[in-house]
C-alpha cells in the first residue's frame, strides 16, 4: 500500500521479494495477454453458453431422499414387484359434485387419463379407483394410480410433460388433478424457478445502482456484473454437461445463480478497488494488476477456497438433491474464481486508467483509504468495550430463539394455492381423511400379511390398513397400505412411523412419501453436527494457513457462529412463530424446512468467512509493513471497510429480493441469508472483529516458531 502509515520500520523489515508472488506474476501475465485471455473466455462462453439456455429443462427435478434408507428400499421394491405403485407413482384425483365414479361420464374421463399414461413407457401399471381403497365414501372422488416405471427424476419430467394434458380433461362438472410426490415436485420446481428468475431480474438493476454508488464509475461498476455473468453462463453450461454424467438437481442452478451474483460482485469489488488504488503509484497498468493480484488476489483465492471447502462438507449427506445443490454452487464459485483470476486481470490491464471512465462527481474525491472508515476504526480502537458489548448483546439476544427451532420437510403449503397438486391434495383430504394423501406403504413376505395387518391396526395414529396386494411377478411379497390420522407434514407423523416400524416384524419394511421425508430429515439431523464440525475445522485451518496466526484465525472462525446463530434465531421467529408473516405474504408452517440448517449453515459460514478474509488479509498486509497492531486495525478498516460495506449491501439486496418470492423455500433462503449477511458484515466484521484485533494487539498476529516452520510462507504485502 502507498499509505505513509504503512512504511516498514527499520527493526521489522519485510522479506525481499523481487518480482512479487505467484498470483502477482499470473496477474501480470493475464494483463499482458489480454486479447488471448478474452478470446479464450469468449470461446468457452460460446461453447458452454450453447447448453446454458436448456439448464432448467435439463436438470433433475427430484432427489429428495436419504439413499440407503428403509423408505427408499420400499420404493425400489414397489417399482420392481408392484407395477410401479411406489411413492413416485402419479396419482390423478377425479372428482365431481354431481357424478359418481361409476357413471359413464366419469368412466369416460378415467379412460382418457389411462390413454395418456399408456402411451408413455415411463409409466407402469395403471390402477383405476378401487372401492374401499381409492374411492371416497360418497363415491364422488376417486384416485387413479399410474405406476412409476422410471427414476424419480424422470417421473417428475413425465409429469411436466403430461400435467397440462391431464388438467385439460377437466370440464362438464368433472375436475382432474395430478397429485403425488412427482406432481408435487413438478409444480413446486416450476413455481420455484419462476420466483428465482423474477428475483434475479429485480436484483440486477438494484445491484448495478449500488455498484455505481460504491465505485463512482460506470465502467468500474460494470466489470463485476460482466464477471458474474461470465461465471453464471459457464456454470449453467457446465451443469448441463455434468447432468449427462450424474443427475443434478434443478435447485443447484437456482442457488448457483444467486451465489454467482453475490460472490462474483464481492470478489470483483475487492480486486477493482485495490487496482484503482494501485494505479496511483504503479508505473503502468500491468504493474498495478500485479500488485493487486499479489495482495487482494490472495484474499480472493482464500475466500473462494473457504466457500468451496464449506460447501464440500455438505457432500457427505446421502441425499442427491442436497449434494447436487452444493455441487451447483461450487461450480458457480469455481467459474467465478477462475474468471476473477484470469479474465478480470486481463480486462483491468487493457482498461488501465479507463477503469475510472464515466465517473460520477463524488468519485473524483474518493480515496481507497476511506477517511470515514479510518475514523470508525480509530473510534473502535479508542472505545472498544462499549461496541463489543453492544454487538455481543444484539447477536446473543437474536441467537436465543434458535434453541427452540423446529425443522421438518416442506408441507403442501410450499406450492401455490392454485397449483393442481395442492388442489388435488386438499380435495383428497376433504373427501377421504386428513392423512389420505400420506398413505404409508408396507412391503413384507406374503405369508405374514395377516399378522402385519393386525399389528399395524394396533398402532395409535393408524386408522385403516388396506387388504394385502400380492406382487404380480411371483416374488412372494405383498403390499399393504396404512392410513394415518394426521396430515403428512404433522409433527406426530414421525412418532406414528416409528411406532409402526417397531410394531411390525423385522421382515416388514415401511415406506411411502411421508416416510421418505422423515428418513431424509433424520439423515439431515444426523449429519448436521458432523458438517458443522468439519466446516469449523477446515475454516480455521484455511485461516491459519493464510494468516499464520492461530489466535486471530480461531477468533475469526468462532465469531462466524454468532451471525449464523442470530440468523437462525430470526428464522425461528419469522418462519416458525409467524412474526411478520402477513407483511411477507406467507402462511407459517410451524417449522423451518428441514434442509435449511445443513445447507444454510454452510452458505452463511462461507459468506461470513468471505468478509473475514477481506478484513483480516488487509489488516495482515498493514501489520507486515508496520509491525504495529494499531496501524493494522485502523488501516485494515480504512482500506477494506468500504468494500465490505458495499459488498454486504449488494448481497443483502440480492438475497432480500428472494423474500418477494411466492414459494416459501426461496423466501426462507432470501431472508435467512440476507439477515445473516446484514448481521455478519455490520455487527461482526465492522465492529466485533476489529475490536478483537484492538484487544489482542500483537497477540492477534503471534505465531510460535514451530508453527511457522510447518505452515507454508504466505505474505499479503507487495514490494
Amino acid at each position: 500500500m502507498s499509505d505513509s502509515l504503512t512504511a516498514p520500520p527499520a527493526h521489522a523489515p519485510s522479506p525481499p521479494r523481487p518480482s512479487g508472488g505467484v498470483l502477482g506474476r499470473l496477474g501480470a501475465t493475464m494483463a499482458g495477454r489480454a486479447r488471448i485471455v478474452v478470446g479464450i473466455w469468449l470461446a468457452l462462453l460460446v461453447a458452454l453458453g450453447a447448453a446454458a439456455p436448456t439448464v432448467f429443462d435439463s436438470l433433475a427435478g427430484a432427489g429428495w431422499q436419504a439413499n440407503g434408507s428403509e423408505s427408499v428400499t420400499v420404493r425400489e421394491l414397489a417399482q420392481q414387484h408392484f407395477g410401479g405403485n411406489s411413492s413416485a407413482a402419479v396419482q390423478v384425483v377425479v372428482h365431481s359434485d354431481s357424478q359418481a365414479i361409476d357413471s359413464p361420464q366419469m368412466q369416460q374421463v378415467l379412460g382418457k387419463i389411462t390413454a395418456v399414461f399408456s402411451d408413455d413407457a415411463r409409466f407402469g401399471q395403471v390402477v383405476p379407483p378401487q372401492p374401499g381403497m381409492s374411492i371416497s365414501p360418497d363415491g364422488h372422488t376417486g384416485i387413479l394410480i399410474a405406476g412409476a416405471n422410471a427414476s424419480t427424476d424422470d417421473m417428475v419430467k413425465a409429469v411436466d410433460d403430461h400435467k397440462d394434458t391431464l388438467t385439460a380433461l377437466s370440464g362438464n362438472g368433472i375436475d382432474v388433478y395430478p397429485t403425488g410426490a412427482s406432481a408435487l415436485w413438478s409444480d413446486f420446481n416450476k413455481a420455484n424457478h419462476d420466483a428465482m428468475i423474477k428475483a434475479e431480474m429485480f436484483s440486477w438493476p438494484v445491484t448495478l445502482a449500488i455498484m455505481v454508488l460504491a465505485f463512482g464509475s460506470l465502467v468500474a461498476a460494470g466489470l463485476p456484473l460482466l464477471l458474474t455473468l461470465a461465471g453464471l453462463v459457464a456454470s449453467a453450461g457446465g451443469l448441463v454437461l455434468l447432468n449427462h454424467v450424474t443427475p443434478i438437481s434443478v435447485w443447484a442452478m437456482n442457488f448457483a445463480m444467486m451465489f454467482a451474483l453475490a460472490l462474483g460482485i464481492d470478489y470483483a469489488l475487492f480486486i477493482v478497488a485495490r487496482f484503482r488504488d494501485a494505479l496511483t503509484t504503479a508505473p503502468n497498468p500491468r504493474a498495478a494488476v500485479a500488485e493487486t493480484m499479489d495482495t487482494a488476489g490472495k484474499a480472493v483465492v482464500l475466500s473462494g477456497l473457504t466457500v468451496l471447502v464449506s460447501l464440500s462438507a455438505v457432500l457427505i449427506v446421502p441425499a442427491p438433491a442436497v449434494r447436487t445443490m452444493a455441487v451447483g454452487i461450487m461450480f458457480a464459485v469455481a467459474f467465478v474464481l477462475l474468471a476473477t483470476m484470469t479474465l478480470l486481470p486481463a480486462a483491468l490491464g487493457a482498461l488501465g486508467n479507463k477503469v475510472n471512465a464515466g465517473a460520477l462527481p463524488h468519485a473524483k474525491r474518493q480515496q481507497h483509504r476511506s477517511p470515514r472508515f479510518a475514523a470508525w476504526g480509530q473510534l473502535l480502537h479508542d472505545k472498544p468495550w462499549p461496541f463489543a458489548i453492544g454487538a455481543l448483546l444484539v447477536l446473543i439476544a437474536l441467537s436465543i430463539p434458535v434453541f427452540s427451532l423446529k425443522v421438518a420437510m416442506p408441507s403442501i403449503q410450499v406450492v401455490p394455492a392454485d397449483a393442481p397438486v395442492r388442489q388435488g391434495y386438499e380435495l383428497v383430504q376433504s373427501q377421504m381423511g386428513t392423512g389420505a394423501p400420506g398413505m404409508l406403504q408396507i412391503i413384507a413376505p406374503a405369508d405374514q400379511t395377516a399378522q402385519i395387518a393386525r399389528a399395524a391396526k394396533t398402532v395409535d395414529g393408524i386408522s385403516m390398513v388396506t387388504p394385502a396386494q400380492p406382487a404380480t411377478d411371483g416374488s412372494g411379497l405383498a403390499m399393504l397400505q396404512a392410513l394415518p390420522t394426521v396430515d403428512p407434514s404433522d409433527a406426530r407423523m414421525g412418532e406414528i412411523l416409528d411406532h409402526l416400524r417397531d410394531a411390525l416384524p423385522s421382515d416388514a419394511l415401511v415406506g411411502g412419501a411421508p416416510a421418505e421425508n422423515l428418513d431424509l430429515q433424520h439423515a439431515l439431523n444426523h449429519y448436521l453436527p458432523i458438517i458443522v464440525g468439519v466446516i469449523l475445522v477446515l475454516g480455521f485451518a484455511l485461516l491459519l494457513i493464510a494468516l499464520q496466526a492461530p489466535l486471530i484465525a480461531a477468533l475469526g472462525t468462532l465469531v462466524s457462529l454468532l451471525s449464523t446463530g442470530a440468523a437462525f434465531g430470526v428464522a425461528k421467529l419469522i418462519f416458525q412463530d409467524g412474526h411478520g408473516a402477513g407483511l411477507l405474504g406467507f402462511t407459517p408452517q410451524g417449522f423451518l424446512d428441514g434442509w435449511g440448517p445443513v445447507f444454510f449453515f454452510a452458505m452463511i459460514f462461507a459468506i461470513a468467512m468471505d468478509y473475514t478474509v477481506f478484513l483480516l488479509a488487509t489488516a495482515k498486509e498493514h501489520y507486515e509493513h508496520s509491525n504495529d497492531p494499531k496501524v493494522a486495525q485502523i488501516d485494515g478498516m480504512a482500506h477494506s471497510g468500504r468494500v465490505i460495506f458495499a459488498a454486504a449491501a449488494v448481497m443483502v439486496a440480492v438475497f432480500f429480493t428472494f423474500a418477494l418470492a411466492d414459494p416459501l423455500p426461496p423466501k426462507e433462503m432470501g431472508i435467512i441469508l440476507g439477515v445473516a449477511v446484514l448481521l455478519d458484515a455490520f455487527a461482526v466484521r465492522l465492529v466485533l472483529l476489529p475490536v478483537l484485533l484492538r484487544l489482542t494487539g500483537h497477540g492477534a498476529w503471534w505465531s510460535p516458531a514451530w508453527l511457522r516452520k510447518v505452515l507454508p510462507s504466505i505474505s499479503f504485502a507487495h514490494n
